[in-house]
């Protein structure tokens, strides 16, 4: 019950917070949020179930893709193109889940690498579906229950899609399939030894870690009303993979630590030191993996420890 008040007070600051802020700053706001569900759901990918795959950005680019095609061009209801979007989804990552997951290590890297490379390229060659290299535009999102959605109410449904993210991996990871992922990710063969079905865990994992980064995509089509490939770039997922390390893998703290930091990193960076701040930001990053190998999560630990040690003193008494 605590932890429930705890995460429905973290989401109405959130929220209000978008109540608070100018255009601009609502613009960087709102990404900064849909960059953290995407850190959310590549960490329980990366950092506990153990698969170095590198095609997150595609399905983030699939949702987005998807429901703007289906506004634009198919003239679907927004809840039949969100609910077709979330399945075609599942079913194309279990597709590239099933063959992909049985290999290992780099192996695995390369084979998405390779996907997101064919998705650029199938979205840039696009033409009048995709929009090519241009985008596609010239749609909106459309009133619901009557209501039109903008602006800081917006912001507060990419609020909830992120509370949904974290609310179904949090309970993923205390739950047994969370306890096989990890035991996969620490030693797959000790793994198989106890039972566990190491392929048809991973390929779950998989699944559901690309749907809930297409769900990203979905809200992320209204966020500009534009969808262009330059958002689903190979740079942008190394840019993730940053982030989840640096915030510290495996835990979702971390990960939300480290998508701050490096998001926001660039906009206090890049007045000082003008265009030279990609070098600054390389830097910070080797700095922080250096002196921070768990993550900046580690900093928070000894914080941690001492309340857990007080709950259990105290359900002593």
């Amino acid at each position: 019950m605590k932890s429930f008040l705890t995460l429905l007070a973290a989401l109405l600051a959130l929220c209000a917070l978008g109540f608070l802020l100018g255009s601009y700053e609502s613009d960087v706001y709102r990404k900064l949020l849909l960059w953290i569900a995407l850190g959310l759901s590549f960490n329980f990918l990366f950092g506990i179930s153990g698969q170095v795959a590198f095609s997150h950005f595609v399905f983030l680019g699939f949702g987005a893709y998807w429901v703007a095609i289906s506004l634009v061009h198919w003239d679907l209801p927004l809840a039949v193109a969100i609910a077709s979007g979330l399945l075609v989804a599942a079913v194309a990552a279990a597709m590239i889940a099933i063959p992909s997951t049985r290999l290992e290590g780099p192996y695995l890297a390369l084979a998405t690498l390779a996907l997101g490379q064919l998705f650029l390229l199938g979205i840039a060659s696009g033409r009048d579906l995709t929009g090519g290299d241009s985008g596609l535009g010239g749609y909106s999102l459309p009133p619901i229950l009557g209501f039109t959605v903008k602006g800081p109410w917006y912001t507060a449904c990419i609020v909830l899609m992120l509370g949904l993210t974290y609310v179904i991996l949090d309970r993923l990871d205390r739950s047994s399939f969370g306890r096989a992922c990890r035991a996969i990710r620490d030693n797959q063969t000790a793994a198989q030894a106890m039972g566990i079905n190491a392929p048809r865990t991973k390929v779950i994992a998989f699944t559901i870690t690309s749907v809930l980064a297409s769900l990203a995509g979905i809200f992320y089509a209204f966020v500009d009303n534009l969808v262009a490939p330059g958002a689903f770039s190979l740079e942008s997922m190394f840019i993730l993979l940053f982030m989840v390390i640096v915030g510290g893998t495996g835990r979702q703290l971390g990960a939300i630590i480290g998508v701050v930091v490096l998001y926001m990193a660039p906009f206090f960076i890049e007045p000082l030191i003008g265009h030279y701040h990609f070098m600054a930001f390389g830097a910070l990053v080797v700095i922080l993996i250096i002196y921070k190998p768990n993550g900046l999560v580690s900093m928070f630990d000894p914080i941690l420890k001492r309340r857990r040690m007080a709950a259990l003193e105290k359900a002593q008494l």
